[in-house]
This record gives structure tokens, C-alpha cells and sequence, in this order.
């Protein structure tokens, strides 16, 4: 999931550098409440270790194309996020994806010939900058502050957790589980016509009630049945969040969802 900077730059992200003592060592990272950088994201990129407790508030479904990866569904249709407030005030207490919590920072690469990883930052937040109302990310000698080095052991769990889901991904793949998913809604509002959301993909049950038993007894003993079923159970969660958009006012026209985040 690491991303050369400035090159392809991954979702939430407007610019990467590298995050270095000699240009930044009077630079401070700040803490907020708040999370506008994803009030107007629909998608955000879960990893399968999220399963457990993203099922409880958001559809798990994964994006189309030949490598899926999984989203949280946020909002049914782009730049609509039903769970944050336009200045990212959470509405209630939605579980917060890891990806979005690393925000600005992560892991990247600087050397494309090199396999090695460097930890980066998007300059345009206002997260981190030359301010005194923040956490140091240098010590006086220059060296990564206490601060610096948990963002970098959380990227980097973020880095090992997004291997597992390429495993998992692979898996789903190898047993050709993955189908392209399509949900209709009704309104309630006397329209005959549904909302059709497409543009995502999701398990195929009916392929997975006929997988081998030895098959499905190894996916039972290395968790992988678990998270199988949650992202199944999830799907239900899209009527939920539907329902939040026409009360938020947020329904268009006939939509279908694209579910890839750009």
C-alpha cells in the first residue's frame, strides 16, 4: 500500500516529501478532534484486521478492477461522507479507519530502485509545520522525537497489515470468490424506480457455500472465515447508510456508486 511520492498519489493525499531533520527540524505535528480530510470521502481503504470493528459502522465492499482492495463505505455516491461534518466533526462515533488516522503521514518510496521505505508527509495539511501549538518532531539534536518514532511504528503496522490484506485479497481471488456487487434501494417515497448502486465488488456466497470443507476448515483455523463473513454480514449497512443520505438531503439523481476512490 506504500505509494512513491507525487507519483500515483493514494487517496486523502495532495503531495508527498520525505520528512527530514535538516529541513524540518523546528517542525511540530498536531493533534485534533476533528477530521475534514475525509468529510467528503465516500471510500476509504480498510485492512482486513479493521473487519471486525469497520462492520459494525460501515458496508465492507472492494473496489473494481483487477487488484481490490477494501473500502469502508462512508456514502453510497462521491464526495459524500454521512458519518463526518463538512469541518470533519464526527457525527456520533464511527470507527475510524487506520488509514485515515496515519493522515498526513506514511510510508513511501524514495528510491525507485530501492525496496526501502521512508517516512513521508503532505505538506498541504495543516497538521505539520513550523508552529508551537504541537508535538516536536525532532529532538534539539536533530534526532526523531519519542513523538516521530510511534507515527513511524504505526505506519509501519499499517505497512504489515496491508500485506496480510493483500494475502487475504489473493486468496478471495485464487478461489474466484469476488463478484461484481450491485445493490437496489427503494426510497419509500412512493417512486417505483430504485437507486442502483454498481462500480464495487463484493463476496460471492453462493460460490462460497459450495467451497470444499477442507478449504473452508483451513480459512476457520487462520481467521480468514471470520472476516469472510463480516464483510458479507456489512452489505445489509448500505440501506443504512442510504438512509442517512436522504436524511442528510444528500441523494442525486440515479446514482451509481463508484466505489474506487480516485
Amino acid at each position: 500500500m506504500a505509494s512513491a511520492p507525487k507519483n500515483n498519489l493514494p487517496v486523502l493525499y495532495k503531495d508527498l516529501i520525505p520528512l527530514n531533520s535538516k529541513e524540518h527540524s523546528k517542525w511540530t505535528s498536531r493533534t485534533v478532534d476533528k477530521a475534514p480530510w475525509i468529510a467528503n470521502v465516500h471510500a476509504i481503504p480498510l485492512t482486513v484486521e479493521e473487519f471486525p470493528a469497520a462492520q459494525r459502522d460501515f458496508p465492507i465492499v472492494f473496489s473494481a478492477g483487477e487488484n481490490p482492495v477494501p473500502l469502508a463505505l462512508m456514502g453510497l455516491n462521491e464526495g459524500v461522507n454521512v458519518f463526518f461534518e463538512e469541518d470533519g466533526t464526527p457525527r456520533g462515533a464511527p470507527y475510524v479507519p487506520a488509514y485515515a488516522r496515519r493522515y498526513p503521514f506514511l510510508l513511501a518510496k524514495i528510491d525507485p530502485n530501492s525496496d526501502s521505505l521512508s517516512l513521508c508527509f503532505d505538506p498541504t495539511s495543516d497538521l505539520v509545520g513550523e508552529s508551537e501549538d504541537g508535538t516536536p518532531l525532532f529532538t534539539e539534536g536533530n534526532e526523531p522525537s519519542e513523538h516521530t518514532n510511534g507515527l513511524l511504528q504505526f505506519c509501519e503496522k499499517f505497512e504489515e497489515a496491508g500485506s496480510k490484506t493483500q494475502m487475504f485479497v489473493e486468496e478471495l481471488k485464487k478461489a474466484e470468490l469476488l463478484m461484481d456487487g450491485e445493490v437496489s434501494i427503494n426510497r419509500n417515497d412512493g417512486e417505483d424506480k430504485p437507486f442502483v448502486y454498481r462500480g464495487f465488488q463484493m463476496i460471492n456466497q453462493e460460490k462460497l457455500a459450495k467451497l470444499r470443507g477442507d478449504q473452508l476448515r483451513k480459512w476457520s483455523e487462520n481467521g480468514m472465515l471470520p472476516l469472510i463473513y463480516a464483510q458479507l454480514f456489512s452489505v445489509d449497512l448500505m440501506r443504512m447508510v442510504f438512509a442517512r443520505q436522504v436524511e442528510q438531503g444528500k441523494i442525486p439523481e440515479r446514482p451509481e456508486m463508484p466505489a474506487q476512490p480516485n
